[in-house]
């Protein structure tokens, strides 16, 4: 195929030179309806916010120009089919499992997955059967899926639908994932790869292998992370082996029947950009963050740790293009060096959980921003460094599973303080956003390990969302009678 081709945005082209006059949805009718938006977000952007029509096809049933871009998205990621998301990667991960496992039915998955999976958990009635992941002792953070825990969940689990990766993690590790998609594969259960951080994979030199090349079923790719797309936009990739025509029934009950032509043709641009140009642009970003671990870690102090962590298990591989920095021997944790670099410095970076921050860099970036981030670093340690004695070094807890998601989130339920809530069996989501792995999760049983974590990330600064108590003064939790 042309991968210099671009039917939506071409269409939406056509449109515009055109000049049809709108009697359709969105009211505010190429901007004209709504002049404040208009001068906000550009005459542009506005004349292109349209419905569906004929010449721009249907994203629930495309024939055309839609049917034609996936088609060059699939070629360019390697799938058998790519379908585009308007919903996020939450929506492509959800698609993912509701395609794959049924109510009652099992999933192998790591504990430190986004809430997007457990979420659909939820929803769907599947039940998880935990990998619980190596940690790092030095890190504070949960590592890649090990082959070994791997193959004990899948012996004691042979009726198990699937199995679902995180590949790369937010951090930037990676599992086995080859070895994974083989040992699945050979007890008949398909691979599904929550491939959110690991668009660059596709189209970078020496880069960890990618979900659809590890011969994986399904995986879902947050263009707009490091792929360059409108924020919300995403691809799901199917793998030769995969009904696809399944797939989209599954994806149009939830997805949205009014997909943003805004978001659908960044996803074509960016495919087209990354297909054309993406060894040169993620070259450039490798060596960015390649150059500024270096510098960082001359501070001392600081760890940037990258491929040096590879052991061939647990941590298989490493996205070398993450910034990923451990700032516990400075004495504060991650998210203090988070709000200090937006706070004082006027920088915002992507995450600080309790250990670590995580800079995101991408094709978007320049040298002279990056030096300021290295040296906004450097004063922050002279600073504001502190005994770390007083930090917390580790941040997975391993969960107490007492029933389904779907059973305990559903279940008659009393509110109670955080601090009467030990011993007792969580009806809600718990989690620090981001990056979005739930400390608690629905069935899961709460410890005093759990509730001092809670207390000292709200302490610390960290986003807690989940529970109905917005102020996480309380937890929804399982009544007597449901024990």
């Amino acid at each position: 195929m042309n991968q210099n081709k671009a039917p939506i945005y071409e269409a939406l082209e056509q449109l515009k030179q055109n000049k049809t006059v709108p009697f359709d949805v969105p009211g505010h009718k190429r901007g004209k309806g709504n002049p404040e938006l208009t001068a906000f977000l550009g005459e542009k952007c506005l004349s292109v916010d349209v419905n569906s029509m004929k010449q721009l096809d249907n994203l629930c049933h495309p024939v055309s120009v839609i049917k034609e871009a996936e088609e060059l998205a699939a070629e360019a990621f390697g799938a058998a089919h790519a379908f585009f998301m308007v919903g996020g990667t939450t929506s492509a991960v959800q698609a993912m499992v509701l395609s794959t496992v049924k109510k009652d039915e099992k999933i192998i998955l790591p504990r430190n997955v986004h809430q997007s999976v457990i979420n659909c958990l939820v929803i769907s009635g599947a039940i998880p059967v935990y990998v619980n992941p190596q940690t790092s002792d030095r890190l504070g953070i949960a590592l890649g899926m090990s082959m070994n825990e791997v193959a004990i969940s899948i012996a004691q689990n042979p009726d198990a639908k699937a199995i679902l990766v995180n590949n790369p993690t937010y951090y930037g590790i990676c599992s086995n994932l080859k070895g994974i998609v083989e040992l699945a594969h050979k007890h008949g259960m398909k691979v599904l790869v929550d491939e959110a951080h690991g668009t660059h994979f596709y189209f970078g030199e020496n880069m960890p292998i990618t979900a659809m090349k590890a011969g994986a079923d399904m995986a879902s790719v947050s263009m707009h992370k490091s792929g360059g797309s409108l924020t919300q936009s995403s691809v799901l990739l199917c793998g030769k082996d995969v009904n696809a025509d399944y797939v989209r029934k599954i994806i149009n009950l939830t997805q949205t029947t009014s997909g943003s032509y805004l978001l659908l043709s960044s996803l074509d641009i960016s495919r087209r950009n990354l297909a054309l140009n993406g060894f040169e642009i993620f070259k450039k970003v490798e060596e960015f963050a390649t150059y500024a671990r270096e510098e960082i870690n001359g501070f001392g102090g600081y760890y940037a740790f990258s491929k040096e962590l590879i052991n061939g298990d647990s941590i298989y591989d490493f996205d070398s293009t993450k910034l990923s920095i451990n700032t516990y021997e400075i004495g504060l944790a991650g998210i203090e060096v988070y709000d200090i670099l937006r706070d004082e410095y006027d920088i915002q970076i992507e995450f600080g959980d309790l250990t670590n921050i995580l800079a995101y860099i991408s094709v978007g970036d320049i040298m002279k921003n990056l030096e300021r981030l290295i040296s906004s670093l450097g004063e922050i340690k002279r600073l504001y460094k502190k005994d770390k004695s007083r930090l917390l070094n580790s941040q997975y807890i391993n969960p107490i599973v007492e029933m389904s998601p779907q059973k305990a989130f559903f279940a008659n339920k009393v509110s109670k303080p955080l601090d009467k809530c030990v011993g007792e069996i969580s009806c809600e989501f718990v989690i620090c956003y981001p990056p979005g792995i739930p400390v608690l999760a629905p069935g899961e049983k709460i410890t005093k390990d759990i509730v001092e974590y809670i207390k000292y990330s709200i302490d610390k600064g960290c986003v807690i969302t989940g529970p109905e108590a917005m102020d996480i003064s309380r937890l929804n939790v399982l009544k007597g009678e449901n024990k």
